[in-house]
């Protein structure tokens, strides 16, 4: 149900009648406190440093005694010599980055809905695994709820993802140069930029998947099979942050069984891992089951819904280029051509496999174009290592500093297009002078100033605003038994999070999991309703009052959302309605 367009109104937005967050003392701003004595520079350099140090040694452990699993082993010190050091610094400098710019917005749609689900801790989410939600609300305990407290975790998860990268071009036999362009290649591409920006699913997914294709290399290189359980491990994780990975696990086995390869299933050790990625991801099945599948119900809503902006092949394939950056795509084009036809690369040519037929599956299914990003760090550290070689010759060494120089400067340009480094008017005017068209991947998009990632980022606190002012008109014995109706988790999310600075209660939705929550024992005589149209609202409420609409924000895709206030059920009790208002999609 929505609301038929209507004259513009402007409304004033009440002040809060308290501050912070919803979380105790623990909970304050935890970046923004702290910088206001120390410069932000300053404040982040220890402790960043720190966790990249950890970094650095979880994948020096990994690469050279995961658990006394291979045969040769290197010196524990091998890691951060021949270009490792270079490559710690682009990830320290890719995360103050992102921690830098990462509030220069508002919060993103689905984020509200990460934070939400983080509330009510549970072994799956109508539209998500777990993972993420568990982890958002470890960080939110003990970073905070700012901007730059919740979105550490994306920005140091794609910071590691340049570490990743490296690593797998040291194991495909790469060396000092080639670390070094795989890490460029990751820090200027747009996808992984945005995935250090906004917390959400993909903010973890390409290290999932890179940690699946690290452990296989691994197998193969060092001649033993037990890196498959390690593979295992991960997917099972992968599978507990994002369903996407099982389409990896499929591509690399199909990628086994059409290369020389395929000698691993005759060895217990793969079978093993299969084992561990179903027990890790076991609760998360269970919980499908017990609620009869409901990720499987919301996406054959969508595809019924033609939701999506269906491409076809060239658009899709054009955009894939985009998404990892028009200067990359030779790159990762000669690491997925070097995997195919390299005698050096050979051995992991299943990898190679695995790209063509996730490609080839997302294309069939339509899926959106950021749905294949995560498996391209492994073709830019193939490509990587082929030219290096290729380069190495004393009259080709000029094309080093050249190749690092037009990555940067490329990746420079199209940097606004992702980060938040312009204010949304001079996004707007930036736009104009892009040699294509930004990618629309729902139809309900294209009405949106900015683009849907940069628009979900404004008009959530407007909303907020005018729900309290809802609220203010209801009587203070009438309260206990008023709830606050909103259509979707983005609406019902600003409200739990910005909410309690008003004295909003927690609110209710069909929108998927909240229609899981329930109505929360309200009886329904007595309702805020946001985003509906009155004729709707009187068939089921005797008394339907136009409370007005949500302050303009030009920049927002959600704007001017009316709300109402209802009272007098017609339908009898809340729960009696709620089946009705269930809304998968």
């Amino acid at each position: 149900m929505r609301p038929q367009p209507q004259p513009r109104t402007t409304k004033t937005i009440p002040s809060p009648k308290s501050e912070g967050s919803s979380f105790p003392a623990i909970k304050g701003h935890f970046f923004e406190s702290l910088s206001e004595t120390l410069p932000l520079h300053l404040l982040l350099v220890i402790p960043m440093t720190q966790l990249f140090l950890t970094s650095a040694i979880l994948y020096s452990f990994m690469a050279t005694i995961a658990p006394a699993l291979s045969t040769p082993t290197r010196p524990p010190a091998s890691f951060l010599v021949k270009g490792m050091l270079i490559v710690i610094a682009i990830a320290l400098a890719k995360l103050l980055f992102h921690i830098y710019f990462n509030d220069r917005y508002g919060y993103f749609r689905d984020e509200f809905d990460y934070l939400a689900c983080a509330n009510h801790l549970s072994w799956g989410y109508v539209d998500q695994p777990p993972l993420i939600p568990l982890l958002a609300r470890i960080s939110r305990m003990l970073l905070g709820d700012s901007l730059r407290s919740i979105r550490f975790l994306p920005a140091f998860a794609s910071s590691v993802l340049v570490i990743q990268t490296a690593v797998i071009a040291r194991e495909l036999s790469g060396r000092r140069f080639a670390l070094l362009l795989s890490a460029v290649t990751i820090l200027v591409a747009p996808q992984y930029l945005s995935n250090g920006s906004l917390l959400g699913t993909n903010c973890l997914e390409p290290n999932l998947w890179m940690g699946c294709a690290y452990f296989a290399i691994l197998a193969i290189k060092r001649n033993d099979p037990r890196y498959w359980v390690w593979f295992g491990v991960v997917a099972g994780l992968g599978m507990e942050e994002k369903y996407s990975i099982a389409l990896f696990g499929f591509g690399t086995v199909v990628g086994l069984l059409l290369t020389e390869q395929r000698r691993v299933f005759g060895n217990k050790w793969i079978w093993l891992g299969g084992l561990a990625a179903f027990l890790v991801f076991l609760p998360n099945l269970l919980w499908n089951i017990h609620y009869h599948w409901p990720f499987l119900e919301l996406m054959r809503n969508i595809k019924a819904e033609g939701r999506n902006v269906v491409l076809g092949p060239f658009q899709y394939l054009f955009q894939q280029i985009l998404l990892v950056h028009p200067f990359t795509a030779p790159i990762w084009i000669s690491g997925l051509l070097a995997l195919f036809f390299s005698s050096r690369l050979k051995p992991y040519r299943f990898l190679g496999w695995s790209y063509l037929v996730c490609y080839a599956v997302l294309f069939a299914l339509h899926g959106k174009n950021y749905y294949l990003a995560p498996i391209y760090p492994m073709l830019l550290a193939a490509g990587a290592v082929v030219i290096e070689s290729a380069v190495e010759q004393p009259r080709r060494t000029w094309l080093k500093p050249a190749m690092i120089i037009i990555l940067l400067v490329g990746g420079a340009h199209l940097m606004p297009v992702v980060i938040p480094v312009l204010s949304p008017d001079g996004f707007i005017a930036y736009m104009k002078y892009l040699p294509f068209k930004l990618p629309v991947m729902e139809h309900s998009h294209a009405r949106a100033t900015l683009p849907q990632w940069y628009s979900d980022q404004f008009g959530w606190q407007e909303i907020v605003a005018e729900t309290a002012q809802a609220w203010d008109r209801i009587p203070a014995d009438e309260r206990h038994d008023c709830g606050i109706f909103a259509q979707d988790y983005g609406q019902a999310g600003a409200i739990d999070f910005f909410g309690p600075r008003y004295g909003l209660p927690h609110p209710l939705s069909g929108h998927q999991t909240y229609y899981l929550w329930g109505p929360q024992g309200y009886s329904g005589n007595c309702m805020i309703v946001l985003d509906d149209e009155r004729e709707v609202l009187e068939r089921l409420w005797e008394h339907v009052e136009s409370v007005g609409r949500s302050a303009d924000n030009p920049y927002a895709l959600e704007q001017e959302i009316p709300v109402f206030i209802c009272k007098g059920a017609k339908f009898g009790s809340l729960t009696q309605l709620w089946p009705k208002v269930k809304r998968w999609r």
